[in-house]
């Protein structure tokens, strides 16, 4: 894509970017997966984890868009300059993956709220009907993006405006019917609260709190776009605040309305479920709406980060160069291609699926692990050497502070996790580089793998195997 000023984007529209990219499918099923899991005390404790692990890797991005303003398309790029070649493609991989596995699940949320109003043909989302309907909006989508990004991006932005007013009405209709006594209530748990130690209660709420924050990074991707370098860290943070406060509103302004139980027990999307509890059908129907248009937006704007993904890791040469072909529009087409194939036969695959809307959810958060802890070091490395810091060589040490606190948050969420999607993972790395890598490789008669670098392989295939096997013989159930 040429760099003119005619295709260049401004500080609202970045920042709408990072708003449109967040607020996505996740926020709307916020209510019903924090009210399974805790009551209001845990989901503090929970927000606060998870608000500050994220604060401090959007200060990590918006450090580092301002010290390497040369790095573009940030996520996988940071990745290959802290840690070389493969890490930089498997970042480059997984964050591609994971944003095709989130539209997926975007999907069967679309079909899943069709299927309140129409049950006999969308069901759960993953009915025949529904999947028929998904593959014909992924690929409506498809060719509208191929007309040239321009177009898409000023679609994405009226999108995001538009999808946040129904949660401002949620909002403010759980303040109107505020009731201290409920949240009281609920503040440990309430009546049926299943047994387990708070620990494990704010362990089940890490990964959906990963899931609502993805697209944190979404004015970096577009970094090469931007009129001014300085907006795209501003634009984070701007985005990142005011996602954050819708997200903490509809978790805990429902601890109010009413009891924990009903409201974990509500269908998805929940939020709709838990103001239908409180202003009647109308509520359900309100959200459900706005349900579709967030996530059409959010599919919108994830379609453009992974096909610019792809693009950008083609042009540096760790992807296969067929990637870095563009149309006439300036759109990388190729990539596009690739990325709504794969998200079409997963969409398909979700038939045969017990529970793709939360399989799908949980490896999307996953995925996303890798290429964040990865920017997490760099910003450690950076910091540590000083470079980009000769103007400013006092904001080394506070950098290097926040960016250990975002390498900690990420690792804790791997733990958090749990070993089942972790080998999961490595079950879709494995055969990704071998197709991919090693074709980019090849392609430019280079060293496949370094020493460390075939270690890191070798554990890879290694987990792969552990996970095939227990696909196989059952012990990991999808």
């Amino acid at each position: 894509m040429a760099d003119t000023s005619a295709g260049k984007l401004s500080l609202p529209t970045l920042t709408a970017m990072v708003v449109g990219s967040m607020v996505g499918a996740g926020i709307f099923n916020l209510p019903g997966r924090f009210a399974t899991a805790t009551g209001p005390f845990g989901a503090i404790i929970a927000w606060a984890i998870a608000g500050t692990g994220m604060y401090m890797l959007a200060r990590v991005f918006q450090a580092l868009a301002e010290k390497r303003p040369d790095i573009d398309s940030g996520v996988f790029a940071y990745a290959k300059a802290g840690f070389g070649d493969y890490m930089g493609f498997l970042s480059a991989f997984g964050y591609w993956l994971g944003s095709c596995l989130g539209n997926v699940f975007y999907w069967v949320l679309i079909g899943s709220t069709l299927g309140r109003f129409f049950p006999d043909l969308f069901g759960d989302g993953s009915s025949a009907t529904a999947i028929l309907v998904s593959l014909c909006g992924i690929w409506a989508f498809h060719f509208m993006i191929l007309r040239g990004v321009e177009q898409a991006t000023v679609i994405n932005t009226i999108v995001t405006i538009a999808k946040i007013v129904p949660l401002i009405v949620a909002i403010l209709a759980f303040v109107f019917f505020f009731n201290y006594a409920q949240f009281s209530e609920n503040f440990f748990g309430g009546v049926n609260m299943p047994e387990k130690t708070l620990l494990a209660q704010v362990r089940d709420t890490m990964l959906i709190t990963v899931f609502v924050f993805l697209g944190i990074e979404g004015a970096s991707v577009y970094s090469r776009f931007a009129k001014k370098r300085s907006d795209v860290g501003t634009a984070t943070i701007l985005g990142f605040v005011a996602v954050t406060g819708l997200m903490v509103a509809v978790t805990m302004l429902p601890y109010a309305t009413a009891p924990r139980a009903e409201i974990a027990g509500v269908a998805n999307p929940s939020l709709a479920g838990a103001l239908e509890l409180v202003v009647g059908h109308w509520g359900a129907i309100f959200i459900s709406i706005g349900v579709l248009v967030s996530v059409l937006g959010a599919y919108l704007a994830w379609s453009l980060i992974c096909a610019e993904v792809l693009f950008a890791a083609a042009k540096s040469q760790d992807m296969p160069k067929l990637f870095a072909a563009q149309n006439g529009n300036r759109v990388p087409a190729n990539a596009l291609w690739l990325t709504n194939i794969v998200v079409s036969l997963f969409v398909v695959s979700t038939y045969w699926s017990r529970d793709a809307f939360n399989f799908m959810l949980d490896m999307t958060s996953v995925t996303a692990l890798l290429p964040y802890l990865l920017v997490a070091g760099y910003g450690v490395l950076l910091a540590r050497s000083g470079v980009g810091y000769e103007a400013a060589p006092h904001e080394r040490t506070r950098d290097q502070i926040f960016a250990w606190i975002a390498v900690v948050y990420t690792l804790f969420m791997f733990v958090a996790a749990g070993l089942k999607y972790v080998l999961l993972v490595a079950v879709l790395f494995v055969p990704g580089t071998i197709l991919l890598y090693f074709w980019a490789r090849r392609e430019q008669k280079a060293r496949v793998f370094t020493r460390v670098e075939l270690v890191i392989f070798g554990i890879t295939g290694v987990a792969a195997a552990i996970g095939v096997y227990g696909l196989v013989t059952g012990t990991i159930t999808p």
